[in-house]
C-alpha cells in the first residue's frame, strides 16, 4: 500500500490549525504505520544477526531528526498531507536554473521572484549551491558539504530568506542531493586519506588491485574518455577507491550502515532549509555488486525505498525525485516494485521523452514519441 495514502487517512481526523494539531503524535504514527517496511527494508540490505544495533540506532536517531525540522517546516507538512498529492498539480510549471548565471547569488535570485511569478513559474529547481571543490566539481555535484553555501552563491541565512519568500508567493524549492558519491575533500574523505580506518570504510577503498581488477570485469565506464576505470590510487592514504565518476569523486559504501544512517541526518538537514522535492543525483549507481554492472541492482531501489520511508516519517511534505538516465521500463521501476510499490520515488525523469521531444521537433514526425508514450500509461 501507498504509505503517504495510509497516513492521510490515519491523520485526517487529527489535523486540525497548527497550533492545536499534536504534531509528536502525528510523528508516532505515521513511525508506527511505517516501522514494519523500515525494519524489512533495513534487515534486507543489512542482515539483522550482525547490524541490530545499527537499527536501533536508526530507531533512536528519527525522533531526534523530528524534533530538529523547523516549525514552520513541520506546518507546511501538515498542510501538504492534508492536500494529498500536491505535486500532481497541473498548476505547477517549473524552471531549473543556475543562481550566478540567473541574478548573481541567492539575494539577487530573490529580487526576481517576482518576475518569475508574472512568468507563471512555481516550481524552481537550483543546480547546487553548496560548497565544492575549487578546481575540478563537476558543476557543484562534488559536494565538500551537503548544506553548507558557497560563498560565491552567498549564505545559508540568505538561502533560508529564499525558501521562506518562496513560500509566502506559492512557491516551490528542489534542491540536489548528491547521494552516491563525495568529493575528495569530505570530511569524511579527508579523514580516510589520514589514515583513518573507520571513513575508509565509508568508502571503497582496497590496499592492492585484487578486487578493483574483479570489479572492472562487469563495471562500464561513465566517462570513459575524461575518466576511464572506476578506481583512483590515492597516494596519501595508500589505497585505491572507488570512483565512477571522476577521480575526485569518491562513491559511497552503501553496504556499510553507518553510511546509511549519516546520509539520513544529511538529507533530513537539506530538507530543513525549506526543499520541498528533494532530487536523488545518480540513484541508479547506489549499490555495488561484484559481477553486475553495479546499476538499478535490487538493492539500490531497496536503499532508496528506505530513504523514503524514513524521510516521510520525519518530513513528510518532502518528496524525492529519480534522476536516472535509463530506458522508460527501468525508470517506471523507480517508483517502486512489489510490496513496496508506490514507496519509493513519488516522481522521476523520463530523458527518453526529453531525447523524442527533441527529435519530433527537429524530424516533424512524432510515431517514436507515441509510442513511447504509450507503453508508460499503466502508470
Amino acid at each position: 500500500m501507498n504509505q503517504a495514502g495510509l497516513h492521510r487517512y490515519l491523520s485526517k481526523d487529527l489535523i486540525s490549525s497548527a497550533d492545536e494539531t499534536d504534531k509528536y503524535a502525528l510523528f508516532q504514527q505515521r513511525l508506527t504505520a511505517n516501522l514494519t517496511l523500515i525494519q524489512d527494508l533495513f534487515f534486507s540490505l543489512y542482515p539483522e544477526s550482525e547490524h541490530k544495533k545499527a537499527f536501533s540506532k536508526l530507531l533512536s536517531k528519527l525522533p531526534l531528526l523530528f524534533n530538529k525540522r523547523p516549525e514552520v517546516l513541520q506546518n507546511r507538512d501538515l498542510d501538504k498531507v492534508k492536500e494529498g498529492n500536491w505535486y500532481l498539480s497541473e498548476k505547477m510549471v517549473g524552471m531549473q536554473l543556475y543562481v550566478d548565471h540567473f541574478n548573481k547569488d541567492l539575494k539577487g535570485l530573490k529580487e526576481k521572484l517576482p518576475y518569475l511569478h508574472d512568468l507563471g513559474i512555481n516550481f524552481v529547481h537550483l543546480m547546487p549551491v553548496t560548497t565544492r571543490p575549487a578546481k575540478e566539481n563537476d558543476g557543484g555535484y562534488a559536494v565538500n558539504g551537503y548544506t553548507q553555501i558557497d560563498p560565491n552563491f552567498g549564505t545559508k541565512k540568505d538561502l533560508a530568506a529564499l525558501a521562506k519568500k518562496m513560500r509566502e508567493e506559492g512557491m516551490y524549492l528542489m534542491l540536489d542531493f548528491v547521494v552516491n558519491h563525495t568529493s575528495d575533500e569530505y570530511p569524511w574523505a579527508v579523514k580516510a586519506q589520514k589514515g583513518s580506518k573507520k571513513y575508509q570504510q565509508y568508502y571503497y577503498t582496497y590496499p592492492d588491485r585484487s578486487l578493483p581488477d574483479q570489479f572492472e570485469l562487469s563495471l562500464p565506464e561513465v566517462f570513459p574518455e575524461t575518466s576511464p576505470g572506476n578506481f583512483t590510487y590515492n597516494e596519501e592514504m595508500g589505497r585505491w577507491v572507488m570512483t565512477v565518476f571522476n577521480h575526485y569523486q569518491w562513491d559511497l559504501n552503501y553496504t556499510n550502515p553507518e553510511v546509511f544512517l549519516a546520509m539520513l541526518e544529511n538529507l533530513v538537514q537539506l530538507s530543513n532549509l525549506g526543499v520541498d522535492v528533494v532530487r536523488f543525483d545518480a540513484l541508479a549507481f547506489l549499490w555495488k555488486k561484484m559481477g553486475t554492472i553495479s546499476q538499478n541492482l535490487p538493492e539500490a531501489h531497496r536503499l532508496i525505498s528506505l530513504f523514503r520511508m524514513c524521510l516521510q516519517v520525519v518530513a513528510p511534505g518532502v518528496i524525492l525525485l529519480a534522476e536516472a538516465i535509463v530506458p522508460p521500463v527501468e525508470i517506471m521501476k523507480y517508483f517502486g516494485g512489489g510490496m513496496y510499490r508506490g514507496n519509493e520515488c513519488e516522481v522521476a525523469y523520463n530523458a527518453t521523452f526529453m531525447a523524442l521531444l527533441w527529435n519530433s521537433i527537429a524530424t516533424q514526425e512524432t510515431v517514436m514519441m507515441r509510442k513511447s508514450m504509450e507503453a508508460l500509461l499503466d502508470k
